[in-house]
């Protein structure tokens, strides 16, 4: 690629976008901006004006004109949120998806709960170890709508082409792939949405894109229910050497909408990227083969996080230990209900579907509101409020597995559902305020690796528990408590230790900020 061509529009747009960076950008999205941020909007202006000037195209600012420019920004930035949230629908329904199948994989493929929780998890880790980072470091040199667009195509054909194994081995290296193509999707998103929206609606717009997920985890369980149940009749299939039993062609004819969603990411508008503050951490622009390599598998980035141990740190403890018990519980709680209260996957997929409706919907209200009403008392409202939700979830994720009912499990599993999204918002939103701009797309990347890797542990944890602590089937419900009484408490205390060197972080930031001489 030759050096970027930089004519006299891209230098007025340049201007126009970084020249003055106003205090008023970390208005929470229900303030009202008065007073003094309207003083600053005025100094903007003029700050605008005479940098034009400079330019030799002094023209007036039109106010009608500028407000036109940010409705096209604010247009192209949701259409951007809406692709994405479309491709993250399609994973987490795959997850789902994959969880109502286990019953039926086990049968089939005989396997026990260590392999089928280390098919649901680690499996899939595998080969994110290896390209997780380094494919992360695409966002931060490539356009992120390529990015997006290719790894949405490779998840759904890995997905289509999990339909067609034939054994525990072949089932293992669909699963490796599919992480594959997921690993830059998260970082490359949250990347492209912090420079498509201004920081005071940025929280919004992560709250946005947990429809995603709550359509993922709500339409997952019902109409993978259906579907399985729907399938459960079907007579296994041969095609030559390939025999597909009735579920497989579920996986089949699931991972082809993906197809589509990477076409309409060539449709998204790539938004200019942030101009990294002053003695903010950055990679070097020249240096060896092997400097460049090492920045590429993430060595700057982890860098900057060693920085700032103290805050980064536990953030991302509390996210790894809690990954565990909620992916654990995500996974295994179909067969749970099947061997402790004797559903099958459509009494479950009803059941589960209008739950995680409710109880997704009610966490981005709960979470929004929290987040808010904490903003207005404390600087570390993100941090903070995530630590309310965790110790919600930690007293519902223990109480659950222990009720004498499905009826009663369930209504419990809701509020744990709840404060888990209630809580998702604030900690993406919290690590892309403190992540070096000109290294987001990898420090997100490390922190959704911990979210990731452990997530995927966690199937096989309480797999591994289940096989030789507990041992009998039916007793399943005993594994989960176990391990949500283990791992939650001190995922909570993690998330609280983090409060004060987040806020401490954030004035330090703060007091970085460009302002004009």
């Amino acid at each position: 690629m030759g050096a970027p061509q930089f004519s006299r529009t891209h230098h007025k747009q340049t201007i126009h976008q970084s020249v003055f960076v106003c205090k008023t950008d970390n208005v929470g999205p229900s303030e009202t901006v008065t007073g003094n941020a309207r003083e600053c909007g005025e100094r903007k202006r003029m700050t605008l004006e005479t940098a034009l000037a400079a330019t030799g195209d002094a023209a007036p600012i039109n106010a009608e004109d500028g407000g036109a420019a940010d409705q096209r920004a604010t247009a192209a930035g949701y259409w951007a949120l809406l692709v994405i949230v479309l491709a993250t629908f399609i994973t987490f329904f795959d997850q789902v998806l994959f969880g109502m199948l286990a019953e039926r994989i086990k049968h089939d493929f005989g396997l026990t709960d260590s392999q089928l929780g280390f098919l649901a998890g680690p499996a899939g880790i595998i080969c994110y170890l290896f390209v997780g980072i380094p494919l992360a470091r695409l966002a931060d040199i490539y356009p992120r709508k390529y990015v997006l667009a290719g790894g949405v195509a490779v998840i759904g054909t890995i997905i289509s082409l999990g339909g067609l194994a034939q054994n525990f081995a072949q089932f293992v290296g669909t699963r490796i792939f599919l992480a594959a193509g997921g690993s830059a999707h998260a970082p490359s998103s949250y990347s492209l949405l912090a420079d498509a929206f201004p920081p005071r609606r940025l929280t919004r717009a992560f709250a946005l894109l947990q429809f995603g997920f709550i359509g993922g985890t709500t339409l997952g369980p019902w109409i993978g229910g259906m579907l399985v149940m729907m399938a459960a009749g079907w007579a296994p299939s041969q095609f030559g050497p390939l025999r597909i039993f009735g579920w497989q062609w579920v996986m089949i004819v699931t991972g082809l909408p993906a197809l589509l969603v990477a076409l309409l990411f060539l449709t998204v508008r790539e938004p200019s990227r942030q101009a990294p503050p002053p003695n903010s951490s950055r990679p070097p622009l020249e240096g060896s083969l092997g400097r460049k390599v090492l920045t590429f598998m993430g060595l700057d980035a982890f860098r900057a996080i060693n920085a700032r141990p103290q805050v980064f740190y536990p953030l991302f403890g509390a996210l790894a230990l809690s990954a565990i018990d909620v992916f654990g519980m995500q996974f295994w709680r179909t067969p749970f209900l099947i061997r402790t209260y004797g559903w099958n996957e459509a009494q479950i997929g009803r059941a589960l579907g209008g739950i995680m409706l409710v109880s997704s919907l009610s966490g981005l209200l709960l979470g929004g509101v929290l987040v808010e009403w904490l903003a207005k008392r404390y600087k570390d409202a993100n941090v903070r409020a995530a630590a309310i939700c965790f110790a919600g979830v930690t007293v519902c994720s223990i109480l659950s597995p222990l009720m004498p009912s499905a009826e009663l499990s369930l209504a419990v599993m809701a509020p744990s559902a709840a404060f888990g999204m209630a809580g998702a918002v604030p900690q993406n939103a919290a690590v892309q305020r403190i992540a070096p701009n000109a290294l987001r797309g990898q420090v997100t990347a490390i922190y959704l690796f911990m979210f990731t890797f452990f997530g995927a542990m966690g199937s096989f944890f309480i797999g591994l528990v289940q096989d030789f602590v507990i041992v009998a089937e039916q007793d399943l419900w005993k594994s989960l408590v176990l391990c949500a009484g283990l791992l939650m408490p001190l995922a909570t205390y993690l998330m609280v230790r983090a409060m004060r060197p987040y806020r401490e972080e954030l004035e330090r930031l703060e007091a970085q900020e460009v302002t004009p001489a």
